[in-house]
């Protein structure tokens, strides 16, 4: 049976009021007049890290942070005068107290003064706000977005990606309290990884490692899906399955976020913890915002990189332009005196006849030489037509199978109804073969060479290419010079160094763009990204059409400012029966057609400082509308594209000239005057 009730009358009220006093849950300081403290609770102990008895007699300035302690003094003293209830969070001003170990802990305060009851005490009721959720929550996210703006500006600060690289998962795994970090970039091939830097990572993961990350593993569906990934207790689940070397390393919580470039995934950011349930909605929104800062920067170096090597290549093919240029002059005179030694009675037949001979395959392969070096520098004449790829690459597959390595397996995949290219057939072939030469080299016991064609990766008005082999790969090293001129990784005396070169400046000479893909003991993908023919008049010029009869004394006016390659040129005029006035400028030609007629026009394009031949043949037939006009050029690209645009012609039109490139024989110099001369016609 219950024992009775105490009478209310019979309870102390000096012990329930103590009670209350140590038992409530906010710190209460009984503070004098004097601002000494003179009763503390529990509570206020634990708050302030002081005992009970080290609180009775304390200052209570000693409470508060140095750096207000003078305005304290100020404030505490204006309410001496004027004592009133404050209740907890009428104050707009953050209030801190300072710890006995000198640490700062952000509090709520209400003062209380007593005298209404007669006694010359305030009671003031202290709470700790940081332990509330929604302020620990406040103060985590302004800490994440601190760091983040901190890594922002190591980014915009620094020119070195590799610095951020290191960085980033040092910053990540300190601040959003992981035992491991790491950066993996996507390799080529959008399967493997690369370790690009990392903290408690395992051996298998060192810096630099590669790796297929496994199926049902975080990282892979990372890639899959691009999505981020949050693992909250990997034992508990069974949707994805940690490394065994994370598992030994005790990991249970998973963070890990795709690194994304123009909707790509170029890389992964990750986050592992042996504390379960580590990683929430806040360390997601950071780490998402710690990619996205990676990602930029990755893009930005990569911009940086990509006009680097455009500029360097464009320094090197101007070079080479020119050199080919004045070497194509060369050219000229030498195979040209060659050819009239080699017809010469004394010559001809005797014991000289073999060296003349040697002379010239020598000069046809230098010949050969500054036509690679054209391409690459984008100056070589092209005579764009319309290609039909599918018949193209069957035919060159043919070839292929009955010249190539027996142990290598070639295959073509066309698209159903690809359309046509714009480009030069011959020098497109020639491209083809070239990358089909070094895939054979880098297939040293066999494999497959395979041809695709179909829609290009942009707009419709483009087919890709593609020549994939599955020979040895190219390392990173090799990939960035791939397009060099004169780079080569095979040995001496097995190559020149211009064939991907010449690919790289044909391609690009034809309005296209050119990729390459490889991928250490996976092989190596090079795209070739051509415009499909448009619907405009088809051009027809072919440097091995048949030659049309020159007519007797046909009166030519050959203009040219190198004296020597004037004088061959002259004398292959002369043995074809032509009659031929010469001048070595445009304006000196100008004035020879104003005083005679003549039926046709033999002109250089590059005419030293002064007009070029293109200008020159349009004024000439201006004054003479049925002169045939020839042209003829060490290169001439970018000359015909000032002269496409000074005409207002479309990029497929062809300019009403034929033009004939240097160096040239006597044959194809007769050939090309008659194509000169039907066209005329």
């Amino acid at each position: 049976m219950n024992a009775p009730a105490a009478p209310r009358a019979a309870l102390d009220e000096h012990t329930v009021f103590r009670s209350l006093f140590l038992a409530y849950p906010d710190a209460l300081l009984l503070v004098d007049a004097a601002g000494r403290v003179v009763l503390a609770n529990p509570a206020a102990a634990d708050l302030l890290g002081y005992s009970i008895a080290e609180l009775a007699q304390l200052d209570v300035d000693a409470l508060v942070p140095d750096g207000v302690r003078q305005r304290h003094g100020a404030y505490r003293e204006a309410y001496a005068h004027n004592p009133r209830a404050r209740p907890m969070g009428t104050t707009q001003t953050e209030l801190v107290a300072k710890r006995r170990d000198g640490s700062e802990v952000a509090v709520e305060i209400a003062l209380s003064p007593l005298r209404e009851h007669g006694l010359p005490l305030v009671v003031a009721s202290i709470r700790g706000i940081a332990a509330f959720p929604r302020v620990q929550q406040a103060l985590r996210r302004a800490r994440y977005a601190e760091e983040v703006a901190r890594l922002g500006r190591l980014a915009v600060d620094t020119r070195d990606t590799g610095t951020l690289i290191e960085a980033v998962p040092q910053l990540a795994a300190g601040v959003l309290q992981a035992d491991a970090a790491g950066v993996f970039l996507v390799e080529a091939n959008g399967l493997d990884l690369r370790v690009a830097a990392g903290v408690g990572l395992p051996a298998d993961e060192a810096p630099g490692m590669r790796f297929v990350p496994a199926a049902g593993s975080p990282e892979r569906h990372v890639l899959a899906h691009n999505e981020p990934v949050v693992v909250d207790d990997a034992p508990a689940q069974t949707r994805f399955a940690l490394a065994t070397a994370q598992i030994a390393a005790g990991m249970r919580s998973v963070l890990i976020v795709p690194v994304t470039d123009r909707g790509s995934n170029v890389g992964l950011l990750a986050l592992r913890s042996q504390q379960p349930g580590r990683f929430g909605a806040d360390e997601l929104q950071a780490l998402e915002s710690m990619a996205s800062l990676l990602a930029t920067t990755l893009q930005r170096a990569h911009s940086e990189e990509a006009l680097s090597h455009a500029q360097r290549l464009e320094s090197v093919g101007q070079l080479t332009g020119g050199i080919a240029h004045d070497f194509n002059n060369l050219l000229t005179v030498i195979l040209g005196n060659l050819q009239v030694l080699e017809e010469l009675p004394e010559v001809a037949g005797g014991a000289g006849q073999p060296l003349v001979a040697a002379a010239a395959r020598a000069g046809k392969r230098g010949a050969e030489l500054t036509g690679k070096l054209l391409a690459f520098s984008r100056r070589q004449v092209l005579q764009p037509a319309r290609v039909d790829v599918g018949t193209l690459l069957e035919s060159l597959a043919a070839m292929l199978r009955r010249t190539l390595d027996q142990r290598i397996r070639i295959t073509v995949d066309t698209a159903a109804a690809c359309p046509p290219v714009r480009a030069d057939a011959g020098q497109l072939e020639a491209a083809l073969l070239n990358i089909a030469i070094n895939a054979r080299d880098a297939m040293r016991v066999g494999g497959v060479l395979s041809f695709t064609a179909g829609p290009g990766p942009g707009h419709p008005g483009e087919l890709a290419i593609a020549v994939r082999d599955t020979g040895s790969g190219m390392p990173q090293e090799v990939r960035e010079r791939a397009f060099e001129p004169f780079f080569t990784t095979k040995e001496k005396g097995r190559g020149t160094g211009l064939g991907l070169s010449t690919v790289y400046g044909f391609v690009r000479q034809s309005g296209g763009r050119i990729e390459l893909d490889s991928t250490i003991g996976a092989g190596t993908t090079v795209t070739m990204v051509l415009p499909c023919w448009s619907d405009a008049p088809q051009a027809t010029i072919d440097g091995k059409s048949p030659a049309v009869g020159l007519p007797p004394h046909l009166h030519v006016l050959l203009v040219e400012d190198d004296a020597d390659v004037r004088s061959v040129v002259q004398s292959f005029l002369d043995a074809l029966g032509c009659e031929v006035e010469t001048a070595r400028s445009a304006e000196s030609a100008l004035a020879l057609l104003m005083a005679h007629r003549f039926d046709l026009l033999l002109t250089d394009i590059a005419l030293g400082a002064g007009m070029r031949g293109t200008e020159l043949a349009r004024r000439a037939q201006a004054r003479q509308p049925g002169l045939a006009v020839l042209l003829i050029s060490g290169f001439a690209a970018e000359m015909l594209d000032q002269e496409h645009r000074c005409e207002g012609l479309r990029g497929d039109a062809k300019l009403p000239w034929e033009l004939l490139r240097k160096p040239f024989s006597r044959e194809e110099l007769m050939r090309a005057l008659g194509r000169a001369l039907d066209t005329r016609r």
